[in-house]
């Protein structure tokens, strides 16, 4: 009997043990994911836009880690989709019926800016994925000339509805679209200018 009661306290030491392991186990894989979270949250102080920079990065997190470079190619990802799709979203606004002519030539211009947006921020990540080359200033400063280019081209997009002739539901709709683009750009840039 004692036998059997002196492996019963072995078993409960062992599962306590197990137990103690495993939470700190569980511990130890849930510190970087907080760090990573931290460490997005203070590099968005540095955005234009804070808020909207910590909500589109912080699912990035695992990816991230603590590395600015990686940030960075989340922040510009983000703003890439987002100008892909608000080209979509003004293309689709090209095609109704019952534009006038300057209305149509407004969204025409801006479709092009929109889609030198997009090809001006991959030139951006790409030049972000060369930072580790010898030429890393002369890339640097070709990540920030890309990003500025694609915020010019979107304020030229937006530029293009300021007029009091364009229909205030058609502009509402083209604004709300490149708005965000706008706000993602500019923390991208911000974050970019940052890593030195």
């Amino acid at each position: 009997m004692e036998v059997f009661a002196s492996n019963k306290l072995s078993i409960k030491q062992i599962f306590s043990v197990l137990t103690i392991l495993l939470f700190i186990s569980l511990a130890q894989s849930a510190s970087p994911l907080k760090a990573s979270k931290t460490f997005i949250t203070k590099s968005c102080t540095n955005a234009t836009y804070p808020p909207l920079c910590v909500k589109t990065l912080i699912p990035y997190a695992p990816k991230v880690g603590t590395k600015p470079l990686k940030l960075c190619n989340a922040a510009l990802t983000e703003a890439i989709l987002a100008a892909s799709n608000a080209s979509a979203a003004v293309s689709k606004i090209a095609k109704q019926n019952g534009l006038a002519r300057y209305e149509a030539k407004a969204i025409k211009d801006c479709i092009e800016d929109m889609k030198d947006t997009v090809y001006e921020l991959k030139l951006t990540l790409n030049a972000i994925g060369h930072l580790n080359d010898p030429d890393k200033e002369l890339q640097w400063d070709n990540a920030k000339t890309w990003a500025s280019a694609a915020i010019t081209d979107i304020d030229s997009c937006m530029d293009g509805f300021s007029g009091g002739k364009v229909n205030p539901i058609v502009k509402k709709k083209i604004r709300s679209s490149i708005t965000g683009v706008q706000k993602l750009t500019s923390n991208a840039l911000s974050l970019i200018n940052h890593l030195h």
